[in-house]
This record gives C-alpha cells, sequence and structure tokens, in this order.
C-alpha cells in the first residue's frame, strides 16, 4: 500500500496546532480511548478518520526523537482502510528498515521521509489485528544520521478508538 500524502499535512496540524485558514481544516478531535485519540479531516473532498497515539518511550534517551506518534488511518470514501503508519520528528532511513512488533507479530515497513509505512495490506491487517489482541506496540527505526530507536506504544484503547473511527468513516 502507498502512504497517503495527502494527510501528512493535516495530521501535521494535529502535532503543531492550527491558525487562521488552517482552523477550517484543522482535524476534530471526538473521542479518546485510553491512549488513543480518534479524529476526522476533510480533505480533498474526502473525509479521513485516523486514531494516534505518542510514544510512551524513546529509545536512545539522550537523542531529539521530537514528536513520535503512530496512527492507522481510514478514508470514509474506502481508498484505504485501517492504514498503519508512524511519524518521527526526524528522517528515517530506510536501510535497514523499520519493524514494528506486538507480541510475536512482526512487520517491516518502509520509510518516506519522516514517515514509516506497511508495504502490504494483508500486513496492515495483520498488524491491527495483533494490536486489538496485544498491550504493547515497539517499533525499531534508524535516523538518517543512523542513530538506532526504538519506541514503545501503549494498546490501551485502540480497539475502542478505532471501532469509533470506522463509524465515524461509514
Amino acid at each position: 500500500m502507498r502512504p497517503l500524502f495527502s494527510f501528512v499535512i493535516p495530521l501535521l496540524l494535529v502535532v503543531s496546532g492550527t491558525t487562521g485558514a488552517q482552523a477550517a481544516n484543522a482535524p476534530k478531535l471526538h473521542q479518546t480511548y485510553k491512549d488513543w485519540a480518534v479524529f476526522t479531516v476533510e480533505s480533498g473532498g474526502d473525509t479521513l478518520c485516523y486514531v494516534r497515539s505518542f510514544a510512551q518511550d524513546k529509545a536512545p534517551k539522550n537523542v531529539d526523537h521530537g514528536d513520535v506518534i503512530f496512527f492507522v488511518s481510514s478514508w470514509k470514501s474506502g481508498t484505504d482502510k485501517h492504514q498503519p503508519s508512524l511519524m518521527t520528528g526526524y528522517t528515517l532511513k530506510a536501510t535497514p528498515p523499520p519493524k514494528a512488533r506486538v507480541g510475536s507479530t512482526r512487520i517491516t515497513m518502509y520509510t518516506d521521509g519522516n514517515e514509516a509505512f506497511v508495504e502490504e495490506t494483508s500486513d496492515e491487517r495483520k498488524l491491527i489485528n495483533a494490536m486489538k489482541k496485544g498491550s504493547l506496540l515497539r517499533v525499531e527505526a534508524r535516523s538518517k544520521r543512523g542513530t538506532a530507536t526504538t519506541y514503545e506504544f501503549s494498546l490501551s484503547g485502540i480497539t475502542a478508538a478505532l471501532q469509533k473511527a470506522d463509524a465515524l468513516c461509514k
């Protein structure tokens, strides 16, 4: 699956806040379920519904990671459903590729700037199913400078958040 570049700017608004003209197209927070928040945003005549959570642990501790967020995004039009992605505060290195892990489920991702995506739809489904059953998502990546990084995201609330996002994007 390819990244949804048209949602990068709206998602950045979630992190950086909005002003002026941006406010008209600002993401709307619908609800928070424990460690996951549910948003919608209008983009290109379609509605993007997504859930997001910030990394609760970042390693190594002695580097500036910026905001590190994990998303699961779906388009109301059905263009994509449950697309997992990682956004970091720095440019990611393509090799070795980032890896997401929940329990024994391990999924290889690919990079695009400061984001990482899952290539195959079947792997997206496998990761989402593991996230719904698991308690911790761990992502290992490498910065463009070569620093090995590890992020941990709580999965508390992910199932309820995805159900709400699905309802919003019916």
